[in-house]
């Protein structure tokens, strides 16, 4: 693949396509789906014993009727072609036509309960050797994203020291005129073939990111912060959300520094704390007060708004007031999940915080990260005087 587009493709997306591409799918038989048919037919009955027949050496047909069981199913049709590693000496038959699997009985005298439990038998037969060859196929595919992601790693890795080794000669870079500007994935032998992740072959430009352990210590102090609100709540009863973001921001730029070094805590608009290199964000939260399911999407759109860096480390604090708190804890994930540009799971500790990936809402390729915390500060009641 050309090496531009690998950089700037996102690995998860790589790997689902790697996995669907290269999975083995064992097919799964729609026995309550079986049709039949029958019609007339020469059989060779020259190999019957219980007929007189002067000259076995040559056919001997007689009219007979043969009758064809189609059974639908899904999966891959290549998969009846491979041998499970368990098995027994007498081999399932049948022939493999399209998305059916069609079972013939003849003969010249067949019976219904005869035919049937021919039909039934060589259906069995083959069940177990699907299900033999499910448990085969099962470590396989597990393995598959694995190893793609391991191929795919040190596939960056090498790009990365290469573009690294040239940029330290300090010399200019030159362009190859014959470069690939596009990329066209194989076709796959599947009723439904994969395709590659879209992405861009311009150059690829290493990003600034925010490194994990000061993303997990900014999370920690917007946690130990809320906590206070939490267990304080007469404090805090009055305060609108910009009030309570500068209290997130006196926390936060007690431990990190200045404007200096591009890691100051500032806001736009009215509920923004977020982090700036070359002009660009790179750590942004979102403090909100539950309103529903609607408006915590919003505030996701509003979130991805933002956003423009690979990596981008993200999170949206939820303050719940006079609402049933194990509601909107059940009500967060099913939200969260629900948006357009979410990607997948990546934690939940079970305590009001979950993560997730998602991608940007003009570029699938460029992740985010999105931290999710959820606090219950409930309205003190007033006291009788």
């Amino acid at each position: 693949m050309d090496g531009n587009r690998l950089l700037n493709t996102s690995v998860d997306d790589l790997c689902d396509y790697f996995e669907e591409k290269f999975r083995v799918d064992v097919p799964v038989l729609h026995e309550d789906q079986i049709v039949v048919s029958q019609e007339e037919t020469k059989i060779d009955v020259s190999r019957d014993p219980m007929r007189f027949i002067r000259d076995r050496s040559q056919p001997f047909y007689m009219t007979g009727t043969v009758v064809e069981a189609t059974v639908p199913f899904s999966g891959d049709s290549e998969a009846f072609k491979v041998r499970p590693t368990s098995f027994t000496t007498v081999l399932p038959s049948g022939t493999v036509n399209n998305d059916s699997l069609v079972i013939r009985v003849a003969g010249t005298d067949l019976e219904p309960q005869q035919v049937k439990g021919e039909i039934g038998r060589r259906l069995a037969d083959i069940r177990k050797y699907l299900e033999w060859l499910r448990g085969n196929a099962s470590g396989f595919n597990e393995g598959i994203r694995q190893l793609a992601r391991e191929q795919i790693d040190r596939r960056r890795q090498k790009l990365l020291s290469d573009q690294s080794l040239v940029a330290n000669l300090g010399f200019p870079l030159k362009e190859r005129t014959d470069a690939p500007r596009t990329y066209r994935a194989p076709n796959v032998q599947r009723r439904i073939t994969p395709t590659m992740p879209p992405a861009s072959t311009a150059p690829f430009e290493p990003e600034p990111t925010l490194g994990n352990d000061d993303f997990e210590n900014i999370l920690s102090i917007m946690t130990s912060m809320a906590l206070v609100m939490e267990r304080s709540p007469s404090t805090f009863t009055e305060m609108d959300e910009e009030a309570l973001r500068t209290h997130f921001l006196v926390q936060l730029n007690g431990q990190y520094q200045g404007q200096a070094t591009g890691e100051t805590f500032n806001y736009e608009g009215k509920t923004d704390i977020l982090i700036r290199v070359k002009g660009k964000n790179i750590f942004i939260a979102e403090c909100k007060y539950w309103d529903g399911a609607k408006k915590f999407g919003e505030t996701i759109d509003q979130l991805l708004g933002y956003v423009s860096w690979r990596d981008t480390k993200t999170a949206i604090i939820i303050f719940n007031r006079n609402r049933n708190f194990s509601q909107v804890l059940e009500a967060i994930p099913d939200a969260v999940r629900s948006h357009a540009n979410f990607k997948k799971d990546v934690d939940d500790n079970g305590e009001g915080r979950s993560r997730y990936v998602f991608a940007h809402r003009d570029d699938r390729n460029r992740e985010l990260v999105l931290s999710v915390m959820a606090f219950d500060v409930p309205q003190p009641q007033p006291t009788n005087t």
